[in-house]
Formats: structure tokens, C-alpha cells, sequence
């Protein structure tokens, strides 16, 4: 059976992925997927050789047929969006699909019909097939799209024969965070020792644990606040929860991305070191 490990985080910019391009580095028989859909930088790190494209779709928008329109007007009045201007020309970044307007016209003018949302994608790494995707500016439905890539990266790993699914999962804990945690074996949640960072792991916990998924601890740059890195470690000790990492605050992750290595290709260090041991504990965990 195919074990999925999923690291997220309450805010953007932790560290998940310096962590999870780390943990591809150090897996065997690995599939990777970037499910951080609104800001993907996997790729970055990986270099993908793509072989396969596939458009998504997210939510249907209003279209309007000209020929049968007989410009009541009903349709416009009754968006709340005001996404439908003059002439009844509709605005497809204003217009939410809620379809009020094809509910209102008197001549059945208005259908809701697909609009192209973004791409993901398949592609060759050195660590392994890798699953990404980009979603249009603007755009909503970034659940159904993480959705999209844990399905194909299931694909790919069950044609493979592969062990493990690593997911970059996106940060915060809306509806793409839901879609990248929902059924893996194991969340592994990165913070900082900031006041907003206590806060965010709190609440990104509570989400794992709402879909009983279990969930282990990475302070990230633990040395810029000893005091509050020990505050985290009392809280997720206080709640069950393992810390299988504490890294130093270090400039080899931004090195390591400047010149499109994963810190564990970098250089042999104190660093890559304690990510090969949270490596070890984590695998471990997730395996066993």
C-alpha cells in the first residue's frame, strides 16, 4: 500500500518545500506532488521534463447566447456579483457560477458552461515523477485542482510500483489544504517561533486532528526565539504530538535554491544532517 506524507504549514514561506525537495532527495521509489497550486515552486528545485498536460476546469461560469437574448435585463439586476455589464456582457473574473442569472432569464439565453481554470501537470525528476500544477490568477476551485494532482500522483505511484507519495501541500487551512491532508498517513506541520506562527500551527493541528490524521512537528529556525521554540515543543508535548525536528536558522535552503539544488545535494552540513534525522523519524513513522 502506498503510504502519503503531506507537509503543510499555517503561512507561506516556513519551509515546506526546502523540506519535502529534502525528503525527495533522501527517498527511494518516490512520487512527488506539489499541491501548492496558487504559489508552485517545486519545480524550481526538481527541473521537471514535462511528458503530460491536462487543462482543469474548476467552476462553470454564465455564457450568454446573443441570438436568443432580448436584453430584459433580469439577469443583470439579479447578480449579486455585478459580474454581467452593459449590452449583458459578463465578466468571467467577476461572474461565481452560482447560475441565478440562467435561473432568471425568461427566454433561456443564459447556460453555465466549463471554463478553463489552469493546467497540471506530469513530469520526469531526478528524485521521481513529479505531479504539478498552475492555476490561473484569479481563479478559484484550488481544492478541486489539489484534488486533480493527489489522483494522478496515485496513478503514476500505483504504476510504478512506488512505496510513497510526498505532497508539498499549500499553507493555511482553507479548502486546498483540506483536499492535500484528506486520507494520507501522516501530516507533517512546519512553524516558526513567532507569536503568528503558535497561532497558525494551532490551527493547522486542529485540522489535521478534526480528520484524525496524524500529525508531527517541524520548528523551523527554532534559534531566532529559544523562548517561544520552547513554548511550541511544551504545547505539542502537552498534546501528544512528537517535534522530529528542530532546525537553526541558516542561509545554506537559500544557497541551495539560488543554484536549483535541494539542501540535501547542496553540501554535507550540520544542517542537512538534522533533515536527514527528521528524514529518518519520519519515514519511520509514515512505514512502520
Amino acid at each position: 500500500m502506498v503510504k502519503q506524507l503531506t507537509v503543510i504549514s499555517g503561512k507561506g514561506g516556513t519551509g515546506k518545500t526546502t523540506i519535502t525537495s529534502s525528503f525527495a532527495a533522501l527517498a527511494e521509489n518516490v512520487v512527488i506532488a506539489d499541491c501548492d497550486v496558487d504559489a508552485a515552486d517545486m519545480h524550481l528545485v526538481l527541473h521537471p521534463d514535462t511528458f503530460e498536460t491536462n487543462d482543469f476546469y474548476g467552476l462553470k461560469v454564465a455564457s450568454i447566447n446573443k441570438n436568443m437574448c432580448v436584453g430584459c435585463g433580469n439577469c443583470a439586476t439579479s447578480c449579486r456579483f455585478e459580474a454581467i455589464g452593459r449590452y449583458n456582457v459578463i465578466d468571467v473574473y467577476k461572474c461565481e457560477g452560482c447560475a441565478v442569472c440562467e435561473y432568471v432569464c425568461p427566454v433561456n439565453a443564459i447556460s453555465m458552461v466549463e471554463k478553463k481554470s489552469g493546467e497540471y501537470y506530469c513530469s520526469h525528476t531526478r528524485f521521481g515523477p513529479l505531479v504539478h500544477a498552475k492555476l490561473g490568477i484569479g481563479e478559484e476551485a484550488s481544492g478541486k485542482l489539489v484534488s486533480d494532482v493527489r489522483r494522478r500522483a496515485s496513478e503514476l505511484a500505483s504504476e510504478a510500483g512506488s512505496d510513497m507519495i510526498l505532497i508539498d501541500g499549500p499553507p493555511g487551512t482553507g479548502c486546498a489544504v483540506i483536499a492535500a491532508i484528506t486520507g494520507t498517513d501522516l501530516v507533517l506541520a512546519v512553524t516558526e517561533p513567532t507569536v503568528s506562527g503558535i497561532h497558525d500551527l494551532e490551527r493547522v493541528i486542529g485540522v489535521a486532528q478534526h480528520f484524525r490524521i496524524p500529525v508531527v512537528v517541524c520548528i523551523n529556525k527554532y534559534d531566532i526565539n529559544v523562548e517561544l521554540s520552547h513554548t511550541i515543543s511544551a504545547y505539542c508535548k502537552n498534546n501528544g504530538i512528537c517535534v522530529v525536528g528542530m532546525l537553526p536558522y541558516n542561509r545554506i535552503p537559500v544557497d541551495a535554491m539560488v543554484e536549483g539544488k535541494s539542501v540535501m545535494e547542496y553540501k554535507e552540513n550540520v544542517f542537512s544532517s538534522m533533515i536527514r534525522s527528521m528524514w529518518f523519524e519520519v519515514s519511520g513513522r509514515l512505514l512502520k
